[in-house]
């Protein structure tokens, strides 16, 4: 294994002698120049692993070295070290995108820290995230194999997303596989919870349930709005627990999380469902008997979502409301005046929902398109992708001005995704539904165990076509095919993102409230 490769640029390196031997006793190869343009020469004709450039140097100064070396090597990390702590030469450093800043004298430990720290972070950072999650390895899945309630499977979710992204950023592909084994047995145990208690949550009392749909905005949003705050509802269409974690350090930059927690989606965890059930405050089977006219079926072929704003508007007033609503659903096409127009509406209105799609149109274009599925080929792709386009958005420019208006933001999304990998078998009549991870029609045939079905969907509260109507759900990495032409469909959606059935990635999903920093 090759040495790591140190130059240290110092007018007085001969002083510099006894942290030059330390450093070499400990493994490291160190090279020396005692000026700027020497530094720069090296740089240009060498690879170095790390750079240590005085700050006060004659000729060339350490900030005008560091321009040059940038120039030449923007990737390599520069420790800056100055017998000087005035502001404006930290803030020109770090503003130059150094990574360490010491204050003269040194001493070796110093050193090796920040050595440890630029160049050998990633190795013990594996260590450290695998020796942790190894041991609470264990821990977890006894509490997988206890009876859990609803509270202990969103914690059992968190402490899995935790691990799942500390080991995306490690090395160690073996543990990710190991995780991977523990996600998919913890989905099975899942599965089991929700077909054993689902129906029952339906015949408790409110307190004795997990907050469902229906519940968002009379317990999560009303209150805000009763404080005399004017609160946006940001809904982000397929938006699952990691993708919130990932984008979470962007909303931090100019927001304060007042609360970040998890609720219980409804099933069938499709958008025509769970999210008509939010906006209405009510299960679909209630809205289809109180507004038939906003209720699209199934099988309908025209657009399932058409009457979002009439929904809330109804149910602002059932509990006699009188807050002004602007209501925006938008895609991925930025439109001119966009950030302007929306955030005057949003200002000079009580309660506004945005519906953002773009997260969804990744998922099906990453079924449709191979480039899709190439850039996001496994989960870590999958969240990276997502941060990329958050980051670039118009809702982003939006947020901050936001943040700049002291608007409440409450944070959230109708249903998450899975990535299913195992066809299973359904046979049904032609009046069945397309839907990968549920279906409902008459004669349902199947055979598999990882199958949630509902033979009387009122039950669950959802709409009947006729007496013979059933709900089917698949559980795990599950989705279900056709017998005609299965081989081609069960490729074809094989390694896709998918929703409608019944896993934590589906079911257990963010609600986050934020308030401005300013």
């Amino acid at each position: 294994m090759n040495k790591p490769r140190i130059l240290w640029t110092d007018d007085e390196i001969d002083l510099l002698r006894a942290h030059i031997i330390f450093l070499q006793e400990k493994g490291y190869e160190v090279d020396t120049a005692n000026n700027g343009s020497d530094a720069i020469e090296k740089v240009k004709n060498e690879f170095f692993d790390i750079i240590f450039l005085d700050e006060n140097m004659p000729g060339l100064s350490g900030l005008e070295t560091l321009t040059e070396i940038k120039t030449i090597s923007p990737n390599t990390p520069v420790v800056m070290i100055t017998k000087s702590e005035e502001e404006n030469i930290m803030d020109e450093a770090i503003g130059s995108k150094i990574a360490d800043y010491l204050i003269k004298p040194v001493n070796p430990r110093q050193i090796l820290l920040s050595l440890k720290k630029n160049i050998d972070q990633k190795r013990l950072v594996t260590q450290k995230t695998t020796s942790a999650y190894q041991m609470q390895f264990g821990k977890i899945g006894m509490q997988i194999n206890d009876r859990l309630n609803f509270d202990e499977w969103k914690d059992i979710y968190k402490k899995l997303v935790h691990w799942e992204i500390e080991l995306s950023e490690s090395d160690d592909s073996a543990m990710d596989d190991v995780l991977t084994m523990q996600k998919d047995d913890a989905n099975k145990s899942f599965f089991k919870f929700v077909k054993e208690n689902y129906i029952s949550w339906f015949t408790q009392d409110i307190e004795e349930r997990p907050m469902l749909s229906p519940d968002i905005f009379k317990q999560r949003v009303f209150p805000h709005l009763d404080d005399g705050k004017k609160t946006l509802l940001l809904v982000i269409d397929n938006l699952r627990f990691d993708q919130w974690r990932t984008l979470s350090p962007v909303f931090n930059q100019y927001f304060r999380t007042d609360s970040e927690e998890l609720y219980c989606g409804i099933l069938p965890t499709a958008t025509m469902y769970a999210r008509n059930s939010m906006f209405a405050g009510l299960m679909p089977s209630e809205i289809k008997k109180l507004h038939p006219e906003l209720w699209a079926d199934d099988d309908n072929e025209g657009g399932k979502n058409k009457h979002e704003e009439e929904l809330i508007q109804k149910q602002l007033s059932r509990f006699r409301r009188k807050e002004s609503l602007y209501f925006e659903k938008v895609g991925g096409v930025k439109k001119e005046r966009w950030v302007t127009d929306n955030l005057n509406n949003i200002l000079e209105h009580d309660l506004s929902v945005l519906v953002v799609n773009f997260v969804d149109m990744i998922s099906h274009a990453r079924t449709e398109m191979d480039m899709i599925r190439e850039l996001a080929n496994n989960e870590k792709a999958y969240r990276s992708i997502t941060l990329s386009w958050f980051q670039n958005s118009s809702l982003l420019e939006l947020l901050k001005g936001l943040a700049e208006n002291d608007i409440r933001v409450v944070v959230t999304t109708d249903h998450g995704s899975i990535r299913v990998n195992s066809p299973v078998k359904v046979i049904g009549d032609r009046e069945t539904n397309t839907n990968l991870r549920y279906k409902l029609g008459k004669n349902l045939n199947f055979k598999s165990k990882h199958v949630f079905e509902v033979r009387d969907p009122r039950k669950i509260y959802l709409p009947s076509r006729n007496v013979s109507t059933s709900y089917i759900f698949a559980g795990n990495t599950d989705f279900f095919a056709y017998p005609n032409n299965y081989n081609y469909y069960a490729n074809y959606y094989k390694d896709t993102f998918q929703h409608g059935g019944i896993s934590m990635e589906e079911l257990i999903i963010p609600l986050i409230t934020l308030s401005p920093k300013k």
